[in-house]
């Protein structure tokens, strides 16, 4: 071994050149003879590997192999067999330098871990990619477990790594870490939240991609698309996506849209502002005149009865609307929205439907509407509640009721 390591350092002596810089000659030969035969091998088994991968995908059904490949698994192997062949080529090419020859170990090694590091992340990348391929798996925060494994991954390699540079055992340096414990903790206070709160949000099924949720602390109103450790990315329905921290979702309040989008409607909950000078008992001829609407026609016909003999019975005085049980124009026109609500064919009736007067305010008596519609799409459940109200708001003049509006320049007008 010993005369072909020194093969060119007797070359360089025969040709008269100094024993010195014969040494140097022959390490530097050395190296690059190294350089090509680590380069070829590097090259036969880069080739060798993506073939046998890019075999196995086209003739597998799973797409894992494909995602093998697209996150360089097979280029980042490659490169095992020419770092092992330099860490044993090292002490023969550099065997007249043992300081070069100990830092150059030492640089190897170091780049052996990172190496490990890539392969490593190219693996779980593709874990990534594949479990979201799985129907079952899209909506969970595979993200946030990947970034997890990555940050024990990291913090190992760098551990190793430490330990190979300043020649301390990895147990001494993992000792020493816990006198810098407090420091290391204020660093990565933002990673050991997001973790934590990464943990809590699977754990409790809290968000899923794909959720609409609202947070209106950050701006957001829209689809999450990523769940990942430090952050949760939700895309906006304006198109613009809002950045939020994942601790934030276990430390402040927000609204996830998950529960009505897997029921069976969307709840509408508005109301109309009465002017309550508007409101009045009902005439005979009132009563006449609303019984032409279809909706509550036998309704009133069936009211009107009842009233008559009840009022009969107790023989009031009906010369005063006022005296006895009467029927008004607002009790009518909610009889006649709950209704129409009830034959709506865009309203679930599966589910609450409700007209209920709220307390009255300065300004009337809000009668709020509260129904679900059965398509819960956006566009189409604000098309559903603008139709309602339309219908609504033009059928109020029918019951000679008004609706509160501010004055305005064409209130003052002659």
């Amino acid at each position: 071994m010993n005369r072909i390591t020194h093969w060119f350092y007797n070359y360089f002596l025969s040709l008269g050149v100094a024993e010195t810089a014969s040494k140097y000659l022959n390490m530097l030969a050395l190296f690059l003879v190294l350089l090509l035969i680590l380069f070829v091998i590097h090259f036969i088994i880069r080739r060798i590997l993506l073939n046998v991968f890019s075999y196995f995908a086209s003739r597998t059904k799973s797409n894992f192999d494909n995602i093998l490949i697209k996150n360089k698994v097979p280029r980042n192997v490659a490169h095992i067999l020419p770092l092992i062949i330099a860490l044993e080529a090292t002490p023969i090419v550099f065997i007249d330098f043992p300081v070069i020859e100990n830092v150059i170990e030492k640089g190897l090694k170091v780049f052996g871990i990172v190496l490990i590091l890539w392969i490593a992340r190219s693996i779980l990348n593709t874990l990534k990619d594949y479990f979201k391929t799985i129907p079952r798996l899209k909506d969970k925060p595979i993200d946030s477990y990947i970034q997890v494994f990555m940050i024990f991954v990291w913090l190992a390699g760098f551990v190793f790594a430490f330990a190979i540079i300043t020649d301390i055992s990895v147990w001494k340096f993992i000792t020493g870490l816990g006198a810098i414990s407090a420091v290391i903790i204020l660093v990565f206070k933002d990673t050991i939240l997001g973790f934590v709160a990464s943990i809590q949000v699977s754990i409790n099924d809290m968000v899923r991609i794909g959720d609409w949720i609202t947070f209106e602390k950050y701006g957001a109103d829209g689809d999450v698309i990523e769940i990942n450790l430090a952050t949760v990315k939700v895309q906006n329905f304006d198109n613009t996506i809002t950045t939020i921290p994942t601790y934030a979702l276990i430390s402040d309040s927000f609204k996830n849209w998950r529960g009505m989008t897997n029921s069976n409607g969307r709840r509408i909950k508005r109301h109309l502002i009465i002017k309550q000078d508007s409101i009045k008992f009902l005439t005979l001829d009132d009563t006449k005149r609303l019984k032409e609407i279809t909706l509550i026609s036998s309704y009133l016909e069936r009211m009107e009865k009842k009233l008559n003999q009840d009022n009969s019975k107790k023989n009031i005085d009906k010369t005063l609307l006022l005296n006895g049980r009467n029927l008004t124009n607002i009790g009518v026109f909610r009889k006649y929205v709950q209704t129409y609500l009830e034959n709506h064919s865009a309203i679930n009736k599966d589910m609450l439907i409700m007209v209920r007067q709220l307390q009255p305010t300065t300004q009337g008596i809000p009668l709020e509407i509260y129904a679900f519609s059965e398509d819960k799409r956006w566009e189409n459940y604000e098309f559903v509640m603008s139709d309602l109200f339309d219908h609504f708001i033009a059928a109020i003049p029918y019951f000679n009721l008004e609706i509160f509006e501010l004055p305005n320049s064409s209130s003052f007008r002659d």
